[in-house]
């Protein structure tokens, strides 16, 4: 983190979420603490507010949300961070077309997570040279060790496999990470992958690479940890550390605030049209008005009509393949920054997979929109697997969600 914000990463402290900052997602949204830090050091906010994380009355919570203005989503449900890191990246480098970078810092226990697999094929079929991915191995899980604690080259193989230039780091080291970073900034044709070795509690007498010393407090051990990292400071004078910024401001202005149709339905009076293909239209018509409306889809383009927008321009869609937790994280990172108004489409049933993907993405407050087709009975024939029959009541739940229930064309014109 430190050679990250005071060395690499590009980024304006007077304005945390300018558009030409380079992005980073703490995915490991329970390491909140370090983030925290890096900003008060950087001069976001005083040092001593450091003192109030996790009170009641601070907005400095266990994990990380945009209540914090230098925070673009909230993380901390495992294995959703790089996708919508992804988003981020996919954004910079095919709709801005800009010079920011985009980092991600992951932790080992959860890339046992499936969608972090999927983000990383994403990531690897579209060429992400602009994403740069951290994992932090430090061996330990919560509760026991790590499937593969230290085995660096199985991490590095997986790594290279799904397309990223990955390399191997001392975590601990400063000069390996910045020379690692630098090789990320000048790779092209695919992301890095930086797999960072590190013990827990480095340092810590009686607690480095121990177990069950997860979020606990140090207790009767803290005066003599303290001391004891003191003793190791080589420079104890004071030190100004003065963060980078972007070199180039070249992200272009964006305006998504005029979302309407191009010109009115033409459907007639009694003319029957599924409400997926009206959908496939009303996007058509909306995208041909604003050049920062894009749509999303998990290789059910050709059945949610989504796929009408590739006529106003085959830029505007991203397709996410089968993969619908990362579907719903790339569509969160796309709307970061009001960068775009990303549209989500596929089976309504399939939704119920990315609940916790969705969830997160009311929780980071972002503006992204959602079209299932294929809901209730009505596609009896293809059996129980395909029926939307559980999403109304899932996205009712979830706080701050307008939800239109199309049984009319009209509606989604509307």
């Amino acid at each position: 983190m430190s050679v990250l914000f005071f060395h690499t990463m590009r980024y304006k402290v007077s304005a945390p979420k300018d558009a030409s900052s380079d992005r980073f997602v703490l995915s490991k949204g329970h390491a909140a603490p370090i983030l925290y830090a890096a900003w008060a050091e950087a001069g976001l906010f005083p040092v001593a507010d450091l003192q109030n994380l996790r009170k009641i009355d601070s907005d400095l919570e266990g994990h990380p949300t945009p209540r914090l203005n230098f925070i673009d989503v909230g993380t901390g449900s495992l294995g959703q961070g790089l996708s919508v890191a992804a988003g981020m990246a996919y954004v910079g480098k095919y709709f801005d077309k800009a010079s920011y970078r985009t980092y991600c810092l992951l932790g080992d226990g959860e890339s046992a997570e499936g969608s972090v697999w999927e983000a990383l094929h994403f990531a690897s079929y579209y060429k992400l040279d602009n994403l740069c991915v951290i994992f932090d191995v430090n061996r330990l899980g919560q509760s026991e060790p790590t499937s593969l604690q230290h085995d660096m080259e199985v991490y590095r193989k997986r790594l290279d496999a799904f397309g990223f230039n990955a390399l191997v780091v001392d975590g601990h080291d400063v000069e390996e990470l910045t020379k690692a970073f630098h090789e990320a900034s000048v790779t092209k044709g695919k992301p890095t992958a930086i797999i960072a070795k590190t013990f827990k509690g480095r340092n810590f007498p009686k607690v480095e690479d121990e177990e069950n010393w997860h979020g606990k407090p140090l207790g009767d051990k803290a005066d003599a940890t303290i001391e004891h990292l003191k003793s190791l400071i080589k420079n104890a004078g004071p030190l100004q550390l003065h963060p980078q910024k972007p070199l180039v401001e070249d992200a272009p202005a964006t305006n998504i605030s005029n979302i309407q149709l191009s010109s009115p339905p033409n459907y007639k009076l009694g003319q029957k049209v599924a409400t997926r293909e009206s959908y496939g239209v009303a996007l058509t018509k909306i995208a041909e008005n604003n050049k920062h409306v894009i749509a999303l889809d998990g290789d059910t383009k050709n059945s949610t009509y989504s796929e009408k927008i590739k006529k106003v321009s085959t830029d505007r869609y991203v397709e996410c393949f089968i993969a619908e937790q990362n579907l719903v994280g790339v569509a969160i990172g796309a709307a970061c920054r009001g960068r775009t108004v990303p549209f989500v489409s596929t089976f309504a049933a399939f939704f119920t997979r990315a609940f916790d993907q969705i969830r997160m993405g009311a929780i980071s407050q972002t503006n992204v929109n959602f079209a299932g087709s294929h809901c209730g009975v009505s596609i009896g024939e293809d059996g129980p697997s395909q029926m939307g029959l559980e999403d109304i009541a899932m996205f009712r739940t979830i706080p701050g969600t307008l939800e239109i229930l199309s049984d009319k064309i009209l509606h989604f014109s509307h």
